[in-house]
């Protein structure tokens, strides 16, 4: 294993980020933000209608298709002062399903479910067995939910949702839920980010974070590429709230890496191997899934009736493994087991952390934003750039570029 990648100090990938080059709102038209363009190690800019034209003939071209889901809800404890006394509120946070734990199951249950979930003012949530409730109208119906209080799993809690009315958790979120917007923005969210923090081809329901190098496509650009030649296909991975956790030990090593769900279908696997094992991913979260197929068809070659727990990429996997097996072959890997137990979707989870150090195998070019100091998409970045981040950040400073979720984007070819 290479040691060194755990010893790596985050502190060598700070910058001075200046609170005001933090966009706090998306711009009006969503592709007339900037492009910054790293060809090789030049560093021109352009604006995001551009994008098409720096792309190669034929390429293939990957997005996340996950849906943000209204995953921030707020409770009250019963009074218990007298009429006039309200109880203390309480905020859900939804991370991940428990109980069912498939996403799609989760969101057309009826009468109850689970949730791992991050508790705001968890001190005035005693007792396990406390019920909360908060009640909303759906459809002409009065809905009332309860919340009970679980055990600590990891970093979060089990909460344990009830509701009456016969309506779905997907309408209850919908009608009772808030999009969640990141933590950085400094402000509560507004109606206005339902449609602004959702990618215009999300579909899939799961993410409590935007895949927000998506953010920027508009059907006028996915127009554009076709035009171009460029091909399309989607993948799903659910954003988690890890997302946001800033690296908090000095070595990468302290820092435990968020799992998050991916969800590939057999086509995506197919046309990826009629692409010679290369594509364009837009955003960190489809490189993250991209390059975890690699190792995942590296396990299906020697582990043919593996299970989805199985095939689950560990946080420090690429750097345990040494291997001359191409992209095509592990890709092949996958469409092999699919064919076998007669899938047409492979599902599993990953935790992959790509630091300097890390050898790409699939994503040869990157759609992607501007980043926070400190984090682990600057590593995943600087990755992709050998160590060049600097170049292209000192050049978004200089120039005006706006940063994070809502912020510029930028196309790396290393």
């Amino acid at each position: 294993m290479d040691e060194s990648v755990k010893h790596i100090r985050i502190s060598e990938f700070n910058y001075t980020l200046p609170d005001e080059r933090i966009a706090r709102f998306p711009l009006a038209q969503r592709d007339s933000s900037k492009l910054l363009v790293y060809n090789h190690g030049q560093v021109s800019q352009d604006v995001f209608t551009s994008l098409p034209g720096y792309l190669p003939k034929g390429a293939l071209m990957i997005f996340n298709n996950t849906k943000v889901i209204q995953a921030r809800l707020h409770f009250r404890k019963p009074a218990c002062g007298g009429p006039k006394s309200t109880g203390a509120m309480i905020e859900v946070f939804l991370l991940e399903p428990a109980s069912p734990s498939d996403y799609q199951l989760m969101f057309t249950q009826t009468e109850k479910c689970s949730w791992y979930c991050l508790i705001g003012n968890l001190k005035r949530w005693k007792s396990d067995v406390v019920t909360l409730s908060t009640t909303v109208e759906i459809d002409g119906r009065t809905v009332t939910m309860k919340a009970s209080r679980g055990p600590v799993h990891g970093t979060s809690h089990r909460v344990d949702f009830r509701w009456d009315g016969g309506v779905s958790f997907a309408q209850l979120l919908e009608a009772a839920g808030e999009i969640p917007i990141p933590p950085y923005l400094n402000r509560e969210s507004q109606e206005s980010d339902r449609t602004t923090y959702q990618t215009v081809y999300s579909k899939i329901k799961g993410s409590v974070a935007a895949p927000t190098a998506g953010l920027h496509f508009t059907d006028r650009v996915l127009k554009d590429l076709d035009d171009h030649g460029i091909d399309r296909e989607e993948l799903t991975l659910h954003v988690g709230a890890g997302t946001f956790r800033p690296v908090k030990s000095e070595e990468i090593e302290g820092h435990e890496m968020h799992t998050e769900f991916i969800a590939v279908r057999k086509a995506t696997i197919q046309k990826l191997i009629a692409h010679d094992g290369q594509a364009i991913a837009v955003g960190t979260t489809s490189v993250r899934t991209l390059e975890s197929l690699y190792y995942i068809g590296l396990y299906l070659g020697t582990h043919p009736d593996a299970t989805e727990e199985d095939m689950h990429v560990s946080q420090w996997t690429p750097y345990q493994t040494e291997s001359d097996v191409t992209a095509v072959q592990a890709l092949q890997n996958i469409l092999d087991y699919l064919n076998l137990h007669g899938l047409d979707v492979l599902k599993t989870s990953t935790q992959i952390i790509i630091a300097p150090g890390y050898r790409y195998h699939i994503v040869r070019m990157m759609v992607t934003n501007f980043h926070q100091p400190q984090s682990t998409l600057l590593l995943l970045v600087s990755a992709f750039l050998s160590g060049d981040w600097r170049k292209v950040y000192n050049y978004a400073l200089s120039h005006d570029f706006r940063f994070l979720s809502y912020g510029d984007s930028s196309l790396l070819i290393p």
